[in-house]
C-alpha cells in the first residue's frame, strides 16, 4: 500500500526550493540554446545540453530516439503516473530562436527537475520528451506514432509569448512541396517551344487568392517559392514551393486541401506543366486543453504572482502538440514576457529570448507545470481520470493516432 502523500504545502515547497536551486542552470541553457540556435533536424546540440543537465540530476536519458536524431527521452521515477513534458529546441532558419523554443525548452526541464523532487512520494515517473521540429515536419507527431507517448498519462509544455494565456486551441495545418516540371526555351528566339513551369505556379497562386473568398471561416492558405527559374532569357522548366494549409480541425483541413489542391491541378492544366505534389512532414491537428489541468495550472501560475488570461475558444497558430492532445489529456499555456510589442517569428521578438522577463518565465513555467502536475497526482479522483484514460485507450493506441 502506498504511504499517504504529505501535505501539499510540504510538496509544494519542495518543487519550489527545486526548481530555485537549479535556477542558474536553466538560465545557461535557455540562454545557450537562444545562441547556438539550430533549425529542425539540426539540434544536436541543443538535445546535448538538454540531456546533459538531465543526465547529472539523475534522469536516465536516452537518445536518439525513435529513429530521430535529435530527439531524447530523460526518465526520473517508477511511478504508474506518467507525466510527461515536451521540450522544444529548434529554432526558425534565419531568424533564430524567434518563436521563443529557448524558453519553451528550458521551461519544460526545469518542470521535470522540480516535479523530480516529489515523484516517489507521489508515485510519479517523471518524463522529458526532446520533441525536435516543431516549426517544420513535426516531431512529436513521430514520437507518437512511434509510441513514445503510450503509458504517458499527463502532458505539459508552456509556449513563449508576449501575455500568459490558457485554454486557447490552434489550428490543424499540413505542408506540401509543390514543384512543376516545365520545358525550358530560349524567352526571345523560340519562347513557343517552351512550357513555362513559372507561369503555372503562377495560374496555381491567382487561382488560391480567388479561392481565398469560399474558404470556410478560420482557414489559410499561404506559400513561398523556393525556385523560380535560374535566368531571365530561359522559359523556366523548374518551380518550387512550400505551401501551408490551416483550418479549425483536421476534418474542414482535409476539406481545404481538395480545394487548394484543384488550384495546383489548375496551374499544370493551363500551361502544360507537370505537377508534383509531396505533403511535407505531418499534419497538425488542432489542439485540445484539457479543463482540469488547465484550472490547476491556472491556479499554480497564480501562487506565482502571474495572471493567465483564460483563451477559451480562441485559437493561436499551430502546434503538433494538437497531436498529442488527441490522445493524452495536455495542457500547451502560453507564458508571457516583454516583447516590446513584438510577435513571434519576428526578429524582434527573438531579441528578448534572453531578457530578464524571458528568464522569469523559464522558471515561473518550470514551477507552474511541477505544480500542476502535483495536483492531478494527489487528487484521487484526478488520478483515476487520468490512469484510467491511459487503460482505455491501450486497445486502439494506433487508431487514436491522427495522421
Amino acid at each position: 500500500m502506498t504511504a499517504p502523500a504529505p501535505a501539499p504545502d510540504t510538496l509544494r515547497e519542495a518543487v519550489l526550493h527545486a526548481v530555485r536551486t537549479y535556477a542558474g542552470q536553466l538560465t545557461e541553457l535557455s540562454h545557450g540554446l537562444h545562441d547556438d540556435a539550430e533549425p529542425a533536424l539540426q539540434e544536436h546540440r541543443s538535445a546535448a545540453r538538454v540531456a546533459a543537465l538531465l543526465d547529472t540530476a539523475g534522469f536516465t536519458v536516452v537518445r536518439p530516439l525513435a529513429g530521430l536524431p535529435t530527439a531524447l527521452q530523460a526518465t526520473y521515477g517508477t511511478g504508474d503516473l506518467v507525466v510527461a513534458f515536451c521540450a522544444e529546441y529548434d529554432a526558425l532558419p534565419g531568424l533564430g530562436h524567434a518563436c521563443g523554443h529557448n524558453v519553451n525548452g528550458a521551461a519544460s526541464v526545469g518542470a521535470a527537475l522540480g516535479l523530480a523532487a516529489v515523484a516517489d512520494r507521489l508515485g510519479i515517473t517523471v518524463r522529458l520528451i526532446g520533441t525536435p521540429a516543431e516549426e517544420d515536419i513535426g516531431g512529436k507527431v513521430l514520437l507518437l506514432e512511434s509510441g513514445v507517448f503510450d503509458d504517458v498519462a499527463v502532458a505539459m509544455m508552456a509556449h513563449a509569448a508576449p501575455e500568459d494565456s490558457v485554454g486557447a486551441s490552434s489550428l490543424a495545418i499540413g505542408a506540401w512541396d509543390v514543384a512543376f516540371h516545365g520545358r525550358p526555351a530560349h524567352a526571345a528566339l523560340a519562347p513557343w517551344e517552351g512550357v513555362n513551369a513559372l507561369d503555372a505556379l503562377t495560374v496555381a497562386q491567382t487561382a488560391i487568392g480567388l479561392l481565398r473568398q469560399q474558404l470556410p471561416p478560420g482557414s489559410l492558405v499561404h506559400g513561398v517559392i523556393t525556385a523560380g527559374g535560374d535566368a531571365v532569357n530561359v522559359i523556366p522548366e523548374l518551380t518550387r514551393a512550400r505551401y501551408e494549409i490551416r483550418a479549425p480541425d483536421l476534418e474542414q483541413l482535409a476539406l481545404v486541401r481538395d480545394r487548394v489542391h484543384a488550384c495546383f491541378e489548375a496551374g499544370a492544366l493551363a500551361t502544360g506543366a507537370r505537377l508534383e505534389l509531396e505533403p511535407h512532414g505531418k499534419d497538425f491537428a488542432e489542439l485540445r486543453q484539457d479543463g482540469r489541468l488547465t484550472e490547476a495550472y491556472t491556479a499554480a501560475a497564480r501562487s506565482l504572482g502571474r495572471d493567465p488570461r483564460s483563451r477559451h475558444g480562441e485559437t493561436m497558430a499551430s502546434t503538433d502538440m494538437g497531436n498529442v492532445s488527441r490522445l493524452v489529456p495536455s495542457i500547451h499555456p502560453t507564458i508571457g514576457y516583454d516583447t516590446g510589442g513584438a510577435k513571434q517569428h519576428t526578429a524582434e521578438f527573438a531579441a528578448y529570448g534572453k531578457s530578464p522577463g524571458a528568464d522569469r518565465a523559464v522558471l515561473d513555467a518550470a514551477a507552474a507545470m511541477a505544480l500542476t502536475a502535483v495536483t492531478a497526482a494527489g487528487d484521487p479522483d484526478q488520478r483515476r481520470r487520468l490512469l484510467d484514460g491511459v487503460a482505455a485507450r491501450r486497445p486502439g493506441l494506433v487508431d487514436a493516432r491522427p495522421r
